[in-house]
């Protein structure tokens, strides 16, 4: 968003569903249309005019359209707060709680990695301010990297990460009975019990991966009145965005370390480079030896090896694992 020095002119790029939602707004609170060259439409409303063009840009302007952006715009269409108003429409980003995100779940090479973080108030203030965004919109490695390093300056943050290696992955992955939900969920159990330790909040949010309560099962002796509360694209908020961008760098310096020890750049993914990088790593290593680089349960692997090695996820009543238990091991 920019504005004008009199703060009553502002301007905004929406995509098609935005400008169609604001559209519905505009019309049911009876504003007045009128018609503007290049523009997609426009409305006289009361104290301001609003005109939204044809190229995704909008613009209003008038004594009152500061108190449309703040009341409509950022909380309604936008979900971007420039006026600094997170904190009357998000009051729940400020309080301490725990974000809770992992990495590296849909990739062949490399393991998982699951992220807890927990901040509030300043906290939560300093990292809007270095611009946390989930790691998905980040757009290169080295960008991750700075700013999980800024993230990790800020003072009173808690930030746990759990990961394993690959043979150790691979074993518990089986021990779960070949879950991979189930595997992810007590990871996440790990992390967030940690980080709770050493200081404690009384609610989090998981980016939700799936419909049971894994993780919740895996608290439950040790933290039993501890709300986590699940659901899906939870990176809006950002002490989440921030565990994202945590599990994220950690992913990347995993997937450094085994690019070093195989000798060839290992890809994200589970695409037709990742399957090229793959062979050539089979070729000279074996299965065994690419089992030291990949998640051995995916189908990539055995197309890899020419076998049936991988196996359908299932979402099955496993056996309980002991948390406790596999951390000793």
């Amino acid at each position: 968003m920019t504005k004008s020095n009199q703060q009553n002119c502002f301007t905004f790029t929406l995509t098609s569903t935005q400008a169609e939602r604001l559209r519905d707004i505009c019309e049911r609170r009876g504003f007045v249309p009128y018609a503007v060259n290049y523009a997609r439409y426009a409305f006289h409303a009361n104290g301001f005019n609003l005109v939204m063009y044809n190229s995704g840009k909008l613009v209003l302007q008038g004594k009152e359209a500061a108190e449309f952006v703040t009341f409509t715009i950022e909380p309604q269409i936008t979900q971007v707060f420039s006026l600094g108003n997170e904190e009357v429409f998000h009051e729940e980003w400020f309080n301490p709680h725990a974000g809770l995100d992992e990495s590296g779940k849909g990739d062949l090479f490399g393991p998982v990695v699951t992220a807890c973080v927990i901040a509030g108030g300043n906290e939560v203030r300093a990292l809007r301010t270095i611009g946390v965004k989930d790691s998905k919109a980040i757009a290169s490695a080295r960008a991750a990297l700075e700013l999980e390093k800024e993230i990790r300056k800020i003072s009173g943050i808690v930030i746990e990460v759990m990961t394993l290696s690959m043979a150790k992955y691979n074993e518990l992955h089986g021990r779960f009975g070949a879950n991979l939900n189930r595997l992810l969920g007590w990871m996440h159990a790990c992390s967030l019990k940690n980080a709770l330790k050493r200081r404690y909040v009384a609610d989090g949010l998981l980016d939700q991966f799936s419909k049971a309560p894994i993780v919740q099962g895996f608290l439950k002796r040790d933290f039993p009145n501890f709300d986590l509360r699940m659901r899906t694209k939870a990176e809006s908020d950002p002490v989440v965005a921030t565990a994202s961008v945590i599990a994220r760098a950690e992913y990347i310096r995993q997937m450094e370390k085994l690019s070093e020890v195989a000798g060839i750049s290992l890809p994200k993914g589970a695409g037709k480079a990742v399957i090229e990088a793959g062979r050539k790593i089979f070729e000279k290593e074996g299965s065994d030896g690419l089992a030291k680089y990949s998640k051995v349960h995916f189908k990539t692997f055995s197309e890899i090896c020419g076998t049936n090695l991988g196996k359908e996820e299932k979402e099955g009543n496993d056996k309980p694992v002991d948390l406790d238990d596999l951390l000793e091991m």
